[in-house]
């Protein structure tokens, strides 16, 4: 079983989303998942806005006659205020206080997410949580300042000896979590990198 708990007692909570696009500024989710020892947690969204190109080669999306595909099959979804709200309760559900731990957090998810939450006016509950960000794009830097690439798929065949399914939320923050029980970083590394 992984560890889910800092040596500060924090509940770490391994969060990925997918998106119709790398503009913070206008992406949807279409995947939201988390990760939390053996608690799972994954939705699909339909977004209003079209998929980008590129964002459907690399992530298998697409829309189609009002379906949601994934690799070309249709995906069960919900509305994104379910899905945050469902989101919500799973945190809630956890030991706290929660860190919510993302590869990129600052640059992307961390972006997404709060606009997203903002849209569906739901960022009091989740500031309510008091939950912070930990970054671990930034914490791969900081454990491991001589690798060639700390992107996760880089870092997961480094560390583990294993390629996954990328791109894919739920596998994304399975693959997360094993990174993150293998490096065991310190309370003060976690700090720096906390958003």
């Amino acid at each position: 079983m992984q560890s889910n708990k800092t040596s500060g007692g924090k509940t770490v909570v391994f969060f990925d989303l997918e998106a119709t696009g790398l503009e913070t500024w206008r992406c949807e989710i279409i995947q939201l998942a988390a990760i939390s020892g053996e608690r799972t947690f994954n939705v699909y969204t339909m977004p209003e806005i079209a998929i980008d190109r590129g964002a459907a080669e690399v992530t298998g999306f697409s829309v189609r006659d009002g379906a949601l595909l994934l690799q070309g099959r249709a995906v069960p979804t919900v509305t994104l205020t379910e899905a945050l709200t469902s989101f919500l309760d799973f945190l809630q559900s956890l030991e706290q206080p929660v860190l919510l731990a993302a590869h990129g957090a600052r640059r992307f998810d961390k972006p997404v997410l709060d606009r997203a939450l903002l849209k569906c006016s739901l960022t009091r509950q989740f500031q309510q949580l008091g939950s912070r960000f930990l970054d671990t794009f930034l914490l791969s830097k900081a454990l491991y300042p001589c690798i060639r690439s700390y992107s996760q798929v880089n870092l997961v065949r480094h560390f583990l000896g294993k390629i996954y399914n990328a791109h894919n939320a739920l596998e994304d923050v399975r693959a997360l979590q094993e990174l993150y029980s293998c490096w065991k970083p310190s309370e003060g590394t976690l700090s720096r990198c906390t958003l």
